[in-house]
């Protein structure tokens, strides 16, 4: 079959800037987010951001950056200069496309329609709003600080104020029913900009949400009802014209988030600030790096060192292909069977592939990429467990 040469693909080169701080930790979040009560110091944090950034373009000279996303945390509670300065450090470091997909994360609660024009200004061209229900019930239960109305008027300034939008819901929360969201879900298309993610809850380590559910005071849907819900948002998506591109994200064509692409094509990416992660290619080695996750341990680390990286290892040839395996099938294009064996030296073992392929689990298209089917996702870690083995 027909395929691209794997050298010749460019996945691209981001930035990632993660920005630790919320109103209120959410009760189902396991991300790097603090709640701070005094007033942040930002100028420091934005010193810090110019030295990791110096300190990272060392390691990645001659990369063009073609996207650049703030996320965290909740990166709307920043100043607009802020980010107005790290996009300068950024520029003054590496060739940034002149297409470039500048990205902030944005919670409804905190979007003021000043700020949001600072942001424009500053230069960033898509915002992503943490809505996550459309009811004031189950925002509540997600201990969101936003109304359903507040969410409303949020999309209403973003979509006049960004060329590109997209937000978030949450689904298989507890009492959910099918029929229920699949009214929610026409209610989102209806107001939908271009791009929706579509994250099926999962109970994390950790979180209120798993002490709750160990108490017996939390009762998400059951398995049957889970996959249900994960069908009737595949057709709903389907018919309306924003298909999954990438298993919990759906897209109009030509609205993807080229950000996160470039993490499930298994590009390059440097990740700055509290806990942010990275991968790097230096030579035929592909590293691994992470930064120390308490906001005010990064600032000390970074004062003092240069930068906040408390992790920076060369992946095994056989790590790499089990990423590459584990970020590339998540995608409704699948991966090129070439490049895996161009990064790990060898090919995926026929006879997996031909097992799956005869349950109905993965196919290839004409193109020659191997991709997951229709009746694979629901069940993806199973796949690409059987594919890495």
């Amino acid at each position: 079959m027909a395929s691209i040469h794997p050298l010749r693909i460019d996945p691209g080169f981001g930035v990632y800037v993660h920005w630790p701080f919320c109103l209120s930790k959410c009760p189902y979040c396991d991300f790097n987010s603090h709640v701070r009560r005094a007033p942040i110091d930002e100028e420091r944090y934005v010193d810090a951001f110019r030295a990791e950034l110096a300190h990272r373009a060392q390691l990645t000279g001659g990369r063009t950056v073609a996207s650049i996303f703030f996320g965290g945390g909740t990166p709307s509670l920043m100043k607009p200069r802020t980010v107005e300065a790290v996009l300068e450090a950024i520029a003054e470091n590496w060739t940034v496309d002149a297409n470039v997909e500048v990205t902030l994360e944005a919670n409804p609660s905190s979007v003021e329609a000043e700020r949001f024009r600072g942001y424009r200004a500053a230069g960033v061209n898509r915002v992503s709003l943490g809505v996550q229900a459309l009811n004031d019930t189950d925002l509540r239960a997600l201990g969101r600080l936003h109304s359903r109305d507040e969410a409303l008027a949020a999309l209403e300034v973003a979509t006049k104020t960004f060329s590109r939008a997209s937000f978030d819901l949450i689904y298989a929360r507890p009492g959910q029913t099918v029929e229920g969201w699949r009214a929610e879900l026409h209610e989102a298309l209806a107001i939908a900009p271009e791009h929706l993610s579509l994250y099926q809850l999962t109970i994390e380590p950790d979180t209120m949400f798993e002490r709750l559910e160990r108490a017996g005071k939390l009762v998400t849907p059951d398995i049957d009802t889970q996959r249900a819900l994960w069908d009737v948002t595949q057709d709903t998506m389907n018919r309306a014209g924003m298909p999954a591109y990438e298993i919990s994200n759906h897209a109009r064509p030509g609205a993807e988030s080229r950000h996160n692409l470039i993490y499930w094509r298994y590009g390059e990416y440097v990740g700055v600030g509290p806990g942010a992660h990275g991968r790097i290619a230096q030579g035929k080695a592909r590293r691994a790096q992470a930064t120390e996750k308490h906001p005010e341990m990064w600032l000390t680390c970074v004062e003092t060192e240069g930068h906040g990286l408390i992790e920076d290892e060369a992946l095994s040839i056989e790590e790499q292909g089990d990423e590459f395996l584990l970020m590339g099938l998540r995608l409704s294009e699948g991966i090129d069977p070439q490049r895996f064996q161009a990064l790990t030296g060898k090919a995926l073992a026929a006879s997996r592939v031909a097992d799956l392929i005869a349950d109905g689990l993965v196919e290839y298209t004409r193109e020659g990429r191997l991709r997951v089917s229709a009746e694979g996702f629901p069940v993806l870690d199973a796949v690409v467990a059987d594919l890495a083995a």
